[in-house]
């Protein structure tokens, strides 16, 4: 029984909290005039890095963004307005995706 009772205190031991460190974001949505561009710093930023967006196809067309934006709200809980979403699949289908200026 004195096994059992230190194998237990050991699991809890284990069970505790640990610290996690996370490194420091080193990825930025690229700044713009657009609207989208406020809307999408101060949503999407509190889930995910700019990595999310900088990672998806250039090519993507606006209804790629919109759906991947409408994705985010439901079914994964993001908490923005419905209002703002035409704002921000406007400035992620001009700076990332497919409508983004030709160089």
């Amino acid at each position: 029984m004195k096994t059992f009772a230190t194998l237990l205190l050991l699991l809890a031991g284990a069970a505790s909290a640990t610290e996690i460190k996370l490194p420091d974001e080193t990825a930025a949505y690229k700044q713009s005039p657009l609207p989208g561009y406020q809307l999408v710093l101060n949503n999407c930023l509190l889930c995910h890095s700019a990595h999310y967006a900088q990672m998806q196809p250039p090519s993507s067309p606006r209804s790629y963004w919109e759906a991947t934006v409408k994705k985010m709200k439901k079914p994964f809980g993001a908490q923005f307005s419905d209002d703002d979403i035409p704002a921000m699949v406007d400035y992620l289908s001009k700076v990332y995706g497919a409508e983004k200026p030709k160089p």
